[in-house]
């Protein structure tokens, strides 16, 4: 029990595994995807370069009426607190009062 007391963790250490590199097979994959888009064979899928992803927004549409706007949550908040402040000293007044 006292030996836990007294002990701190150890830092947790960074570790990641090698990948092996094999050139020959790259080589090889390249001079296929040549030779495939020489004869019109090409199975690559070509990326619209114009399209941007609009991710902003996006979940709190899909979620409906369900999320609440940054706004509306800081104001609730307000609230809250300002609610919490006026108790608090009515609390303080009274018991300084009697």
């Amino acid at each position: 029990m006292i030996g836990k007391f007294f002990h701190t963790p150890r830092a947790k250490r960074f570790h990641i595994t090698t990948r092996y590199y094999d050139a020959d097979k790259e080589e090889l994959r390249d001079r296929e995807e040549r030779i495939k888009s020489e004869l019109g064979m090409s199975e690559k899928k070509s990326w619209d370069t114009n399209h941007r992803a609009n991710i902003r927004g996006q979940f709190r549409q899909n979620m409906g009426g369900f999320s609440k706007s940054a706004d509306e949550a800081r104001r609730r908040s307000n609230t809250r607190l300002i609610f919490f402040v006026a108790i608090l000293a009515l609390a303080v007044y009274l018991f300084l009062k009697f």
